[in-house]
Formats: C-alpha cells, structure tokens, sequence
C-alpha cells in the first residue's frame, strides 16, 4: 500500500470508531461509566430530526453510526454547513450555552446515536471535566468545518464539493455503501436534482463510486480524494489535530 494510502486507511481508523463514539472512547474509563447512565440509545433513521432551527434543544446526541447535517433552510431553498457522525456531538450550541440555534439537525444516512437530556448536559459542562475538554476541541473543530464549507460553496465546482461530501461522509459511515437519494444530496449541496444526477453519473463512470437505487458504493477512495477540492484535507487534519 502506498504511503497515501496508509494515511487514508489511518484517517478512517481514527474518525470511524464501529458501534462507538470518537469523544466518548476517549474519556477516561471511570468517567465513561458514569455517564452510561444519562445516556439513552436511540435510532437515527432517515430524514429524521434531532432539532428545528431556532426551536428548542431538549437533547444533545453522540452518533454512533450514521451521519447528520446542520442544514440552513430559507425560503424553502436548503444547504448544508456542517456533516456530524461518530467523531462528534450534535448539539454545540448547547456547549456555547444556547437553547436553540439557526440551523435544523437532520440525519441523513441512518444510523443511531446515545442521547443525553440537554439540562443534564450543561450540568456535566459545569464540572470542567475530561466531557468539557473533549467537547471543547470538537466544538472548535465544528467551526473550523462550518467556516471551510462556506469558503468551498463559494469557491469550488458541484462535482468537487460532491466529491468533498462523499469522502466525509464515508469516513463517518465507514462501510463502503450506504443509503443516499439524489433528492437529498441535491439539497445538501444546494443544487438542482438533475445536476447532482449528472455529477454523479460522471463520477460513475469514471469508476470513483456506483450509485445504485438510491445506494452509493466507494469504489475508489485514492480517486475520489484526488477529484475532491482541498478543503476536504483541510478540515480532515484539524479534526485530527484537536482531537488527536
């Protein structure tokens, strides 16, 4: 295997925890226990929503498997800013001391996710714990991701934020299908279903994935990296960087 391959593999081994989450791993043992408790296995099917814009956060969530977007709707016209799977949290704001936010929470691959009541959550950030600090670096890392999709929205083509898109996703997922609708990747990127059709049927064509009855197969991870724009790499080193 070259050495960007490795890399790649490594990369996926550090976001892609199977069955667990990145921040909740990482606590010590004797923290982790405690909090079992307070934390509710849910199921995160498709379409779901984890909370409204600007309407209450009673949970915040800890994916498991699966991913979810922070998605801005205006005007009936949909785009997302951020992408959540087992690395992180849903429910930031919550940490910046929030109840609510601009943003819609929406999962768009299944999946499922350990819950935990918002209120007991701020009383947990009030302990300056080993939560805090993960929690912390991650909510530095959501920013840095929000502040970069801005900047590709603006910058890059469809087909190279396409490309951003699936590698995340993918990572988050960490099998090589999953579940996705032209429909909902169209709205995702903030596009017209038929021009997320035509990207992704050259990118099938190119032998870089296969999409099948609303299934999307990686079939060429090295390939799809080197079609994507760099703000993938970007965001996906200072993930590493703050959480280590």
């Amino acid at each position: 295997m070259s050495g960007v391959g490795k890399r790649t593999m490594a990369r996926l081994r550090k976001i892609h925890v199977p069955g667990e989450n990145r921040l909740l791993v990482a606590l010590p043992r004797d923290e982790h226990d405690r909090l079992l408790p307070h934390l509710e296995k849910v199921s995160l099917p498709l379409r779901d929503i984890l909370y409204e814009a600007n309407g209450p956060i009673a949970h915040v969530f800890f994916p498991l498997y699966g991913v979810v977007s922070l998605v801005i709707v205006d005007a009936g016209f949909t785009l997302e800013v951020g992408v959540i799977g087992n690395e992180g949290m849903v429910g930031t704001p919550v940490f910046l001391g929030a109840d609510r936010s601009p943003t819609r929470a929406i999962a768009q691959i299944p999946g499922e996710a350990l819950r935990m009541d918002a209120k007991v959550f701020q009383k947990e950030m009030k302990r300056i714990g080993p939560l805090h600090s993960l929690v912390q670096r991650y909510t530095q890392a959501m920013i840095n991701q929000i502040s970069q999709s801005i900047v590709c929205n603006h910058r890059h083509s469809v087909a190279k934020r396409m490309c951003r898109w699936l590698l995340m996703s993918h990572n988050r997922v960490g099998p090589d299908e999953f579940l996705l609708t032209h429909e909902f990747l169209a709205q995702m990127l903030g596009v017209r279903r038929p021009t997320v059709t035509a990207v992704a049927g050259t990118l099938q064509k190119a032998g870089l994935i296969r999409y099948h009855r609303g299934k999307i197969t990686i079939l060429d991870r090295k390939g799809l990296e080197a079609a994507s724009c760099e703000c993938y790499e970007v965001v996906a080193k200072e993930l590493d960087r703050l959480l280590g």
